[in-house]
Parts: C-alpha cells; sequence; structure tokens
C-alpha cells in the first residue's frame, strides 16, 4: 500500500504519469554519466596500459519503490518532493582493481566541467559498523532535453573487487535469513571484512611492485 491509495483515480494516474516522465530524465543522467566512465576507462588504460574500471552497473529505483520511501520519510507523492528528499533515485555502481582507482575514478569524474560533486560518504576511510566499504559519491548533472535544461541527482557507490564480493555477500547473506542472523553473524561478517580490506592491501602493493 503506498500514499496513492489514498487519492482518487485520475489524481494518482496523473501521479504516476509525472514519475514516469521524471525517471525517464533521471535515466538520462545515468546514460551521460556511463559514457563519462567508459570514456575515462578507455581513454586511461591507452594512456597508462592500466583499466582503473573493472565494471559498471546502473539501476533507476521503481515508481513503486520510490513512492514508499516518499511514505516512509513523511512525505506526500509529488516530484519536487522526490527530488528534494530521495538521492538515489539514479544509482551507478563502479568496480575497480585497487583502492587507489577508486579514489583516482572519483577524482578525475569530479574534475569534469559539467559534473557537481555534491556530497562525499568514504566508508572506505571509514567503513561501517558491520564492516562495509565503499566510496560515496551524491552528483549532480546537466541533462539537456528538447526545452529545457535539468540538473539531475544520481548517486555512484565506488568500491573495490573484494568490497563488492564482500557486499553482495553480505547482501544475500541477510536476505536468506530475512533480518534474522544468528548471534555470531555480525562478527562474522566484520571478520570477513577485515580479510577483504587486507587482501585489497596486499593486492595494492602487488601491483604497485609491478609498475615499478
Amino acid at each position: 500500500m503506498t500514499v496513492l491509495d489514498d487519492l482518487d483515480q485520475p489524481h494518482a494516474a496523473a501521479v504516476l504519469r509525472d514519475l514516469r516522465r521524471e525517471l525517464m530524465v533521471y535515466k538520462f543522467a545515468v546514460d551521460e554519466l556511463m559514457t563519462k566512465l567508459r570514456i575515462l576507462s578507455e581513454e586511461f588504460d591507452f594512456a597508462h596500459q592500466h583499466d582503473p574500471i573493472e565494471h559498471i552497473t546502473s539501476r533507476v529505483k521503481q515508481p513503486e519503490a520510490i513512492l514508499r520511501k516518499l511514505q516512509r520519510k513523511g512525505h506526500a507523492p509529488g516530484i519536487e518532493a522526490i527530488r528534494e528528499h530521495i538521492e538515489d533515485v539514479a544509482g551507478i555502481r563502479v568496480v575497480c582493481p585497487f583502492v587507489p582507482d577508486v579514489y583516482m575514478v572519483a577524482r578525475m569524474l569530479g574534475q569534469q566541467d559539467d559534473v557537481e560533486i555534491v556530497r562525499t560518504k568514504d566508508y572506505i576511510a571509514e567503513p561501517k559498523p558491520n564492516g562495509y566499504r565503499s566510496l560515496h559519491l551524491i552528483v549532480r548533472i546537466p541533462v539537456f532535453l528538447s526545452d529545457r535544461v535539468e540538473k539531475v541527482k544520481v548517486e555512484i557507490q565506488m568500491r573495490t573487487i573484494a568490497m563488492d564480493f564482500w557486499a553482495a555477500v553480505e547482501h544475500e547473506l541477510f536476505y536468506k535469513y530475512d533480518g534474522e542472523a544468528p548471534d555470531d553473524f555480525a562478527e562474522e561478517l566484520r571478520a570477513a571484512a577485515v580479510t577483504a580490506a587486507d587482501l585489497d592491501s596486499r593486492m595494492t602493493a602487488l601491483h604497485q611492485r609491478i609498475r615499478r
């Protein structure tokens, strides 16, 4: 059940129509950033014989998920509420081989004239209590439409292969346990995160030795 259930049918239909149009603009923003990241990846690989990006994925939230999040936050459904209160409507995940690559790609992206870094959360330098590590960026990018330019926020999560593996398995395990994991589960996850961080450190050191 969402807040749309409290609206009459014509009003609910209008809200959904506006929302789908808005989501199209978010998709365009993701497309723009994906192109930028692919260009950075290919050009850097050509210039330095090292690709700083292993792979990239993206998604745009479904209308129902957005409406539920607005409802949890206590906001009525509407485009302005989405723009103001939800920053992860559009998301991109960038997976890099090594920790220095994460920061380098973030820096190169932020140096582009039309990319504004709104906020940074560095969970690599300061991991979450459960061990989660990643660099989160909220960026704003212009999308040029037929009759206007809209500046759209996109969340970018940047992490290494080891961090991505840990996060994917952690999500899968909690989904399996439906949020009710064994008592020692959290401590085991933190220990696994430390192991993943140690692997990142060792692989980075090996890579730097080879490059030298």
